[in-house]
């Protein structure tokens, strides 16, 4: 485990392990390529002949890919090593996209536009949470809770600000399929800034074991949930963690149309919401390290957003669909969204050093099956419930995510080995696991 240096540099001193800076920055850029079309990609498909309910379809392929692609992102870094995984990663992303906007959409070929659609959604799972496991690894416990809420707001800020921004200006410039393609050059960017000129090293030994010993640790990734349930548990808190986020937008704006708030106002709320998101992601990541890990994901994360997810309803009537009120709590909500944050941090606390990948695995899992866990409430219950009964429903696995965290203790002997990295101030060496 890596410690703090006596003589940190400001980046640690805010949180930032300073030996992964370009490994941050080259996650920021890799993403502002991979998410410039999530905003947009649906309406436009729609727009030049698809249905809606195929536009629907496309998207659940790529979330199944995220899903598989989350789940073996740490397997993988102990497998083959971070480096590897994450140029795995670079590599479906551009084989999909170059399929899917070279051959799939210039001809509206919808059977071929959903196989590459989903093997470029092995992209970034691979390519990112990956690099969320090297930070894992390489962070001194002290200061892990800062350094994922850096790799969250790097993470949710190309993805749902910068790529969004970028391409509402590239769209009006050069047009829809110009952008997609530009969206190449912003992820081999963000992949040289983070696999070559980020020149940390994590030397795992389990990579130079036979093929056997590999396969065996990508198992190690199912068989953890039964030799570490509180990894199981934490994974099912990291879905419900975003279930609301990928909810809402399905029967949000047709409530919210109800009091006067129109879609194009919704959206308008909805990147508010997640500028919160990304500040709020550094805030929560200084929060846990000092109030603690699992407090944080307790009280601001899981009551927070059972609080929020239905003040967020009950807010239009009660103000009688005044913006700025909904908007203000939307952003309240956005902020208990990155409540969650500090998880990345207690997750991998929970087992031993050998089994961090395994444990990280399960987390990235869980955030892959979020896209599908969100739609999947509104398809089951939205007829029989409405949106009214649909809200208590995702308020209700909020609290019930605030119990299980309470189940999250760190083992005393890992919380002992961290009181020691804590009082050892030495240079940062190379990590060998």
């Amino acid at each position: 485990m890596t410690h703090l240096s006596a003589n940190s540099t400001f980046l640690d001193k805010i949180g930032i392990p300073s030996h992964l800076v370009w490994g941050y920055f080259g996650v920021l850029i890799f993403m502002m390529g991979d998410g410039l079309e999530l905003a947009w990609i649906s309406p436009y498909l729609v727009d030049q002949g698809l249905s809606v309910q195929q536009a629907a379809f496309l998207t659940t392929a790529y979330g199944v890919t995220i899903a598989i692609g989350a789940w073996f992102s740490g397997v993988l870094v102990e497998g083959i090593g971070p480096r590897k995984t994450m140029l795995l990663g670079v590599i479906f992303y551009i084989i999909g996209h170059v399929l899917f906007v070279g051959l799939a959409i210039p001809t509206l070929n919808y059977e071929l536009m959903v196989p590459t659609y989903a093997i470029r959604g092995f992209g970034y799972p691979l390519f990112a949470y990956a690099f969320l496991v090297w930070i894992t690894y390489r962070t001194p416990h002290q200061q892990l809770g800062k350094a994922v809420g850096w790799f969250w707001f790097v993470f949710t800020g190309g993805l749902s600000v910068l790529g969004a921004f970028y391409s509402s200006w590239s769209i009006q410039l050069i047009g829809h399929v110009p952008t997609l393609w530009t969206s190449l050059l912003w992820v081999v960017i963000g992949a040289v800034f983070a696999i070559v000129v980020n020149r940390d090293k994590l030397e795992l030994k389990v990579k130079k074991e036979s093929n056997a010993s590999k396969l065996k640790e990508l198992s190690n990734g199912i068989t953890i949930l039964k030799r570490e349930p509180k990894v199981a548990i934490a994974g099912i808190v990291r879905i419900i963690n975003q279930s609301s986020q990928y909810a809402f937008p399905l029967f949000l704006p047709i409530y919210l149309a109800g009091y006067g708030i129109e879609t194009t106002v919704w959206l308008n709320i909805w990147g508010t919401i997640f500028i919160s998101n990304i500040v709020f992601n550094l805030i929560f990541g200084y929060v846990g390290d000092k109030f603690g890990w699992r407090n944080t994901v307790t009280w601001f994360g899981a009551v927070g957003c059972g609080v929020f997810t239905l003040s967020l309803f009950y807010a239009p009537q009660i103000f009688t669909g005044n913006v700025v009120m909904v908007a203000i709590i939307g952003m309240l909500w956005g902020a208990c969204i990155a409540g969650f944050v500090p998880l990345s941090a207690l997750t991998p606390s929970l087992v031993g050093d050998g089994d961090k990948g395994a444990a990280m695995s399960i987390l990235n899992l869980g955030a892959g099956l979020c896209v599908f866990v969100g739609p999947a409430l509104v398809a089951l219950f939205f007829d029989a419930v409405g949106p009214e009964g649909l809200v208590w429903i995702l308020a209700g696995f909020y609290f019930i995510a605030a119990i299980m965290t309470r189940f999250l203790k760190i083992p005393e002997h890992n919380t002992a080995k961290a009181e020691a990295e804590k009082n050892t101030a030495q240079s940062v060496p190379s990590t060998t696991v």
